[in-house]
């Protein structure tokens, strides 16, 4: 039974606290696109995803219509472009502009998989694709790109590791006249979940069906107001509160899910219950910390905030929807934060202490600006720990990287728009130079041998 006061709450979200529907999420198979010749296989890519997607933005834009629930970005995601490589060779910056074309034609926002999954080592395909990610980035504008590099079960492949450093470090010296914009593109994770609706790291998993509809909701404001009622409750009220207040987002992100299945006639996915932040003022996670007693995020107590944040969003949201996957948890890209800008502007929030939260939250090191002259090694050995961590703790996490060619500690980045500005963060660049030089494969923990 519909409740009058449930309605008005969810009006009161959407026009005061920021609720939306961060993305609607199209997942297609592209294996079937394979063949050995690469400007055929792109004319399939091309036709076959303009088939699947054709409705998918006009049918969105109905939903966020007829229902009043804003719908932010629609976003496509396809199978790793390396497997389609190894299957035609050639340049595969084929791919990249053939889904631009793509992009351009169904009118997404971004389209994700131009990836790799490397995480135990180097298939037919995969260096190739991994070589080229700079020039892909900087040719394209709606493209994302993403490699795994290890996983509980595998594995860090060190290789791919070092490798990835000197990949960020290009993407952002040819795209130095854009803010760098081609390392905001790129992510590398450990454990890179398969059904992930979120950019820049979704792609459309081998084992995922043909075609399928993910959804990412958000409601960091949300949270936060809710919180804001309650400023004598102890900690286990708290956690209670933010269980209540994801459950309800996570209701509507089920409706719109279901809603644009059916219409598309695909098969639903999951829902994505992150909260995702935005720079825009009330929609940041460093405020829900803030808003729990913290001064400013980034204080001793942010790991634990964040922690029981996470928790109990993931329990609130896993009660609202028959299908939870993705990154699901709290994000905290530091771009993207208004909370989380001011934080590291003032030196409160550092890039160790960041790396601390990364233990809890549902990602990683994400949107951080650093000085343009870090070397490749430096920023490896960050992928290096910030996998290990995943690694460990067999969860997602990543690494999203932009160095700031020709600015220093201080200075200051501004993509516009959900990616938001930055500050340059400071960075330990003490060498691991012989660390990331080894190379070879830092094996799969104890806990990874669970049959």
């Amino acid at each position: 039974m519909i409740n009058t006061r449930d309605i008005l709450e969810t009006i009161q979200m959407i026009e005061n606290e920021n609720l939306d529907i961060r993305t609607v999420t199209m997942g297609i198979s592209l294996l079937d696109c394979c063949c050995d010749d690469i400007d055929r296989s792109c004319r399939k890519v091309y036709d076959k995803i303009t088939r699947l997607a054709q409705r998918l933005v006009p049918e969105v834009d109905t939903i966020e219509k007829e229902y009043g629930i804003p719908i932010i970005n629609k976003r496509i995601a396809v199978t790793p472009v390396a497997m389609l490589t190894a299957a035609s060779g050639g340049d595969p910056v084929k791919y990249a502009k053939t889904l631009q074309k793509v992009a351009d034609t169904v009118g997404v926002n971004f389209i994700g998989g131009y990836s790799a999954l490397v995480q135990k080592g180097f298939s037919a395909g995969d260096e190739a694709l991994i070589n080229s990610i700079p020039e892909a980035l900087a040719c394209t504008s709606n493209l994302c790109s993403s490699v795994n590099i290890g996983s509980t079960k595998t594995g860090i492949n060190m290789d791919a590791v070092a490798e990835m450093g000197r990949v960020i470090l290009k993407c952002a010296e040819l795209t130095k006249d854009n803010n760098c914009i081609g390392a905001a593109k790129l992510v590398v994770f450990c454990n890179a979940p398969e059904d992930n609706p979120f950019m820049a790291g979704a792609f459309h998993g081998p084992g995922e069906p043909e075609c399928v509809i993910n959804v990412g909701v958000s409601g960091p404001g949300v949270v936060r107001a809710a919180l804001a009622k309650i400023p004598g409750a102890n900690i286990t009220e708290v956690a209670d509160t933010v269980k209540k207040t994801a459950f309800k987002i996570t209701r509507m992100g089920q409706l719109v899910a279901s809603q644009a299945a059916e219409r598309l006639g695909v098969p639903f996915g999951i829902v994505d219950l992150s909260l995702a932040p935005t720079p825009a003022v009330g929609d940041s996670v460093a405020h829900i910390l803030e808003e729990m007693g913290l001064e400013s995020c980034g204080a001793h107590g942010t790991t634990a905030c964040l922690a029981l944040l996470n928790d109990a969003v993931k329990k609130g949201g896993t009660m609202a929807s028959s299908h939870v996957g993705g990154l699901s948890g709290a994000f905290i890209p530091v771009s993207e934060d208004a909370g989380m800008i001011d934080a590291a502007r003032s030196g409160c929030l550092t890039i160790e202490k960041l790396e601390a939260m990364t233990s809890v939250c549902s990602v990683g090191l994400d949107m951080i600006v650093i000085p343009g002259d870090t070397p490749a090694d430096v920023i490896s050995a960050i992928i290096a720990d910030e996998a290990a961590i995943g690694m460990i703790n067999s969860k997602t996490t990543a690494v999203r990287l932009i160095p700031a060619i020709g600015l220093k500690e201080g200075g200051e980045l501004n993509f516009g728009g959900l990616l938001g500005s930055g500050p340059v963060m400071k960075v330990n660049t003490a060498s691991p130079a012989k660390f990331i030089s080894r190379g070879g494969r830092i094996p799969a923990p104890l806990q990874s041998l669970k049959n």
